[in-house]
């Protein structure tokens, strides 16, 4: 994955640094990851009208009911491409950000200063005394993840046909955390949207071919220097949240809080496949070729699966494995799972 190393690294920097200079580089990634929750609540609201449009002509006769089903069905994948491309920007913005970052570029605030606003920790400093916020009782988190990725064969990745260290996947977007008691920090139900990249990288020198319904690997007739099979899918998550952060207390009444303490989390997801994608760099001599295959490669349309996590504050160890086969039609049914470092951000 692109730049992989870097985000984790700068994550990594975020999650351990105390210092009062980092309020800059969060403020500018938290406006980051408002923009992309507001370009995905703009084009759920315009499939939304679109569908409405749809449902319209069903009910007037113009249209037939399986006639319908295929325009949402059009409908719903165009917007999810919009979203990916719109989105795209935004995270041109993000690996900016994460690089100035990682390179010393953010110039640190003052220490000495005597008025700070500390966003993400929900606490405003004004001289010598503290006023704690209370969080809304539904908050929304900026979603990174990564880690590594393969299938699971008979019930079992040992031997497996891909690289465990070279087939990797990572995830973002926008959720939602809302606590279900109005009185009581535990239990919290988590929703929201992501787009998921699931790539393989095979060994033995093959690659994906497709023969008919049947997707296999098979050995190359020339050397590859790499090669690498992605799926890219956008879904919707929901999880049961068991968070151990209890309630802050001050002189004059008690706050609720999220991600200040240990995190559980049991759910899964759904969603759809917005492409398939196979890269094969050969090099011969002094010439080297990258070869850019897009297609179905008879993947599945539709991904659900069930997922976990376990974690303090906003980091988290996060596990997800696909309920649908890889390939539909496949004589031998492949899942893929997931495993990696999970970052919920206020």
């Amino acid at each position: 994955m692109k730049n992989f190393t870097i985000y984790l690294a700068a994550l990594f920097c975020l999650l351990a640094s105390k210092m009062i200079g980092q309020d800059t580089f969060e403020k500018r990634a938290k406006a980051i990851a408002l923009k992309i929750e507001t370009i995905t609540k703009e084009e759920k609201a315009a499939l939304k009208a679109e569908v409405a449009s749809v449902n319209a002509q069903l009910e007037n006769g113009t249209i037939s009911e399986q006639d319908a089903e295929i325009k949402k069905n059009t409908l719903a994948q165009a917007r999810a491409i919009n979203i990916e491309s719109r989105v795209a920007n935004e995270q041109e913005l993000l690996k900016n950000l994460v690089q100035e970052q990682v390179d010393g570029k953010i110039k640190e605030q003052d220490s000495t200063k005597r008025y700070s606003l500390f966003l993400w920790g929900h606490k405003v400093i004004d001289g010598e005394k503290t006023v704690e916020k209370e969080e809304k009782r539904t908050t929304s988190q900026f979603v990174f993840a990564a880690g590594l990725n393969n299938l699971v064969t008979d019930g079992k990745v040992e031997d497996s046909d891909f690289r465990f260290l070279g087939s990797h996947f990572y995830e973002w977007g926008v959720t939602y955390n809302s606590r279900i008691a109005k009185n009581n920090n535990l239990l919290h139900a988590k929703y929201g949207f992501s787009v998921m990249y699931n790539n393989l990288r095979p060994t033995d020198n093959r690659s994906f071919v497709v023969n008919g319904n049947q997707t296999n690997l098979e050995v190359n007739a020339r050397e590859i220097k790499d090669s690498r099979f992605r799926n890219v899918y956008l879904v919707a998550p929901v999880h049961l949240e068991f968070d151990f952060s209890g309630k802050t207390q001050n002189e004059e009444k008690s706050f609720f809080k999220t991600h200040q303490s240990v995190r559980f989390g049991i759910g899964g997801y759904a969603g759809i496949n917005l492409k398939s994608k196979q890269i094969t760099i050969f090099e011969e001599g002094d010439f080297k070729s990258r070869e850019k295959v897009k297609g179905d490669f008879n993947t599945s349309n539709f991904i659900y699966g069930l997922s976990t996590y376990i974690g303090y504050k906003e980091t988290s160890l996060y596990l997800k494995y696909d309920l649908n086969p890889l390939f539909k039609d496949n004589t031998v049914k492949q899942n893929n799972v997931s495993l990696g470092l999970r970052f919920d951000l206020n």
